[in-house]
Formats: C-alpha cells, sequence, structure tokens
C-alpha cells in the first residue's frame, strides 16, 4: 500500500509542477492525454469494477442504486470544481478566495474517494472467502486512476497559478495530492477494524464506481463536441481499450 501511496502522491505532483516548466501548452496533445486515459478508466470500469461489485454478494438491485447516486454525486462536485477533474481549464475559476475553496473542496471529495477503491481487493476476498481481486486486477485499477489523476493535477496547477502564487498553487496540488491516498488508508482503517459495514462498502464503492462513468463519458463526449469523425481520437480511444483488455485478461 506504501507504493501505492507514492505512485498516486508522486503522478499528481509531478504533472501538476509541469504548468511551471511547460509555458507553450499544447492543448491538441493535452486532449488526446485525456481521451486516452478517459477511454482506459471507462474499459476498467466496464472489465472489471462493475462486474466485481455484482458478484460479491453485494444487492444487484441497491448496487445498481449506489452506482446511479454516485453518477449523480460527481456532477454536484463538478458544478464545484468546473469539470477540472476531467481536464478543464477555466482560469476564471479561481478569481476570489470562495473559487478557491469551492474548487478545492470538490476535488478533494472526489480523490479521496476514488482512492477508497484501491482498498476493495482485501475487502471483496475478506466477504466472500475467496481472493476475487488478484494483483494484476488492483494493478489495473490503480493505473486507471493514475492515468485521471495525471490530467486532472494538470488542469488544477493551471487554473490556480492563473491567479495564485506559485508558494499557493503548490500547496494546494500538494493537498489535492494526498486526497486518494488518504481515501485509501482511510477506508483499509475502517474496513479492517469494523468500523465499515457490508453496505456502507458497498455504497462506498458503488458511489465511486458511478463517478467513473460520469468522468469517463463526459470525457468522451467533449472531445467531440460536434461530433466530427476524428481519427486520431478513435485510435487513441482504442489503444487504451485494448490496453485495459490485455492488463485484465492476459497480464
Amino acid at each position: 500500500m506504501g507504493i501505492n501511496f507514492l505512485l498516486l502522491f508522486l503522478t499528481a505532483m509531478a504533472a501538476g509542477l509541469l504548468v511551471f516548466f511547460s509555458p507553450v501548452f499544447r492543448e491538441k496533445y493535452f486532449k488526446l492525454v485525456l481521451v486516452f486515459a478517459g477511454s482506459y478508466l471507462f474499459s476498467v470500469t466496464i472489465l472489471h469494477i462493475l462486474p466485481e461489485l455484482f458478484s460479491t454478494g453485494f444487492s444487484n438491485t441497491r448496487m445498481g442504486l449506489y452506482i446511479l447516486l454516485g453518477f449523480l454525486l460527481q456532477q454536484v462536485l463538478e458544478f464545484w470544481s468546473s469539470g477540472v477533474e476531467h481536464g478543464h481549464i477555466h482560469k476564471h475559476t479561481s478569481e476570489t478566495s470562495k473559487g478557491v475553496f469551492t474548487l478545492m473542496l470538490g476535488l478533494f471529495i472526489h480523490a479521496f474517494l476514488e482512492g477508497t477503491l484501491l482498498s476493495h481487493g482485501n475487502v471483496m476476498g475478506a466477504e466472500t472467502g475467496e481472493a476475487l481481486a488478484h494483483t494484476h486486477s488492483n494493478k489495473t485499477v490503480l493505473l486507471g486512476i493514475i492515468m485521471h489523476k495525471g490530467p486532472a493535477a494538470f488542469a488544477l496547477a493551471a487554473v490556480l497559478s492563473a491567479s495564485l502564487s506559485k508558494k499557493w498553487t503548490i500547496i494546494l496540488l500538494t493537498l489535492f495530492a494526498l486526497a486518494s491516498p488518504l481515501g485509501m488508508f482511510s477506508s483499509a482503517f475502517f474496513i479492517e477494524n469494523g468500523l465499515l459495514s457490508k453496505e456502507g462498502i458497498g455504497i462506498l464503492y458503488g458511489l465511486v464506481t458511478g463517478g467513473f462513468l460520469h468522468i469517463s463519458t463526459t470525457i468522451f463526449f467533449e472531445s467531440s463536441p460536434h461530433h466530427k469523425f476524428q481519427l486520431n481520437k478513435l485510435l487513441v480511444t482504442f489503444l487504451a481499450a485494448g490496453l485495459a483488455l490485455i492488463s485484465e485478461y492476459l497480464i
């Protein structure tokens, strides 16, 4: 779990700090990175997370409800964050202290919740008596979150640096980078000490899964706002989906 902490933290910090070393920002390439990350996250959710959630003894009807609520919750969080978690760079968001607070609140809650999913392997095995989450599967989910966090951290740093000092941008970036690791450790602590019931676990993971579906599909829709055919985006989408398939079934 310590390695996961470092990977999550360092990915967000490195991606965010790139803002200070990349004064010439190529939007086209950033969008392709977003599309790749969105496609991989969506594929992992469909291929791995959803089947595992519905095969671990949770009520299928209720799990569907939790996923829907997670989808809707992410919509609410994006009203605060202005969509920074899926690559939106709106410089006006950070012009006031209130704007910075709501931005960071929305992003922190989102990142904290997604980190909780990384403790799901031990939980699923404990609930069913089987080792349902293999090492490769856990790495698949971790890779999906890392791919998502990189562009989000870059977008966050770009937004903050437009109106805040470099010092405060780095401080808030560090807070964001810590959110997912804190979510991972917190959920593991509550679960291992019996402070979170099976129903609570189901609600938590359903909410996160719904958030993943919202973010990944939003990236798809926004990457082609005029519904024009773009070969490079199509190829990147298939490449990411292929990588998810390989990591899930062949590695």
